[in-house]
């Protein structure tokens, strides 16, 4: 059994919905948990410490360990608390789940400054806040996972939700820089994109029975997602630098890949004619790879070329 027996977790957005259900799990599997939640509503606004406190009592009373943080995410300042919340209550800390956040569906054409800059503070730049505090923490102990929740919205794109995908979108981003930097420490960082009946749908379908009838609520059963969190959160994840999709009890890969492509050669520089002569070797997604890093990407490419990039810098391959 997968468990997290002296370790510490924080998870936040934890009072409600996937984030209550993580938060139960990882408790079950032996870890002292920050139960990270705001209070608010879907939108963002509004507090109640009794959402936190719910599921503090939940884990207490099932045996677990467990304390509660009313602290926003969407500030330097919050991120350090829920932090110093971990390590001033248990001592250190093992696994971050970034899952707290709002939602609404805006248009993109009727989409205002505040809109947009709400939704990336409280998802993306909230990422941001929490992670390098932990980060710090995790790097002094030489250990640490961080499961960022992120969203099929973001990777492949969600009408009326142009904010939202950005900010979801962002986040892979975040994490692929923390686990390039993260790997010589220990740390590791995947992101989840959970398919789970939430506010997030019950709030914006309204009635939910037209869903119920044709099945689709078993099918977004949020407990089938908790699987991929709490293995990613886990010390028996062994990986890095990945991004999965959790759907109704099918776990996958997500990642972004990279076409062999046309290398133009010769001396004469490419021009848009001759994209349009070569566009399907342009436009072809087999054979590809899925680089680590930028650095991947240019070195092949310099290989394909005949540059020996480490013998121009003076290095050795």
């Amino acid at each position: 059994m997968i468990d997290f027996q002296d370790q510490v977790a924080i998870v936040t957005g934890a009072g409600r919905g996937l984030g209550r259900l993580y938060a139960l799990d990882l408790a079950r599997r032996g870890a002292a948990v920050v139960v990270n939640d705001l209070g608010g509503s879907i939108g963002g606004q509004g507090s109640d410490a009794r959402v936190a406190d719910a599921v503090v009592a939940e884990i207490l009373e099932a045996g677990g360990t467990a304390v509660a943080s009313y602290d926003s995410v969407d500030s330097p300042e919050g991120g350090a608390a829920i932090v110093a919340n971990a390590v001033d209550n248990f001592g250190r800390l093992d696994a971050v789940v970034s899952n707290a956040g709002i939602f609404n569906s805006i248009a993109f054409d009727e989409l205002t400054p505040d809109d947009w800059r709400n939704m990336l503070r409280v998802h993306l730049d909230a990422g941001f806040y929490l992670a390098q505090p932990a980060f710090r923490v995790m790097k002094a102990q030489g250990y640490g996972r961080f499961v960022f929740i992120s969203s099929s919205g973001g990777m492949f794109g969600q009408p009326w939700e142009s904010h939202y995908a950005a900010a979801k979108a962002g986040l892979v981003g975040l994490s692929n820089v923390i686990a390039i930097e993260g790997a010589e420490h220990g740390i590791h960082s995947n992101t989840v994109l959970p398919f789970g009946l939430s506010r997030m749908v019950t709030e914006t379908i309204g009635d939910a029975t037209s869903l119920d009838d044709i099945g689709f609520l078993k099918v977004i059963d949020p407990d089938l997602v908790v699987p991929m969190v709490v293995y990613l959160a886990s010390r028996t994840c062994d990986f890095t630098h990945q991004n999965y999709s959790a759907c109704a009890g099918r776990f996958a890969r997500v990642f972004v890949g990279l076409g062999e492509g046309w290398l133009s050669t010769g001396d004469s520089k490419p021009t848009a004619d001759d994209i349009a002569t070569h566009l399907a070797e342009v436009q072809a997604t087999e054979p590809f790879t899925v680089p680590g890093s930028i650095f991947e990407e240019v070195f092949a490419v310099c290989d394909r070329l005949g540059v020996d990039v480490f013998a121009q810098s003076g290095e050795s391959a």
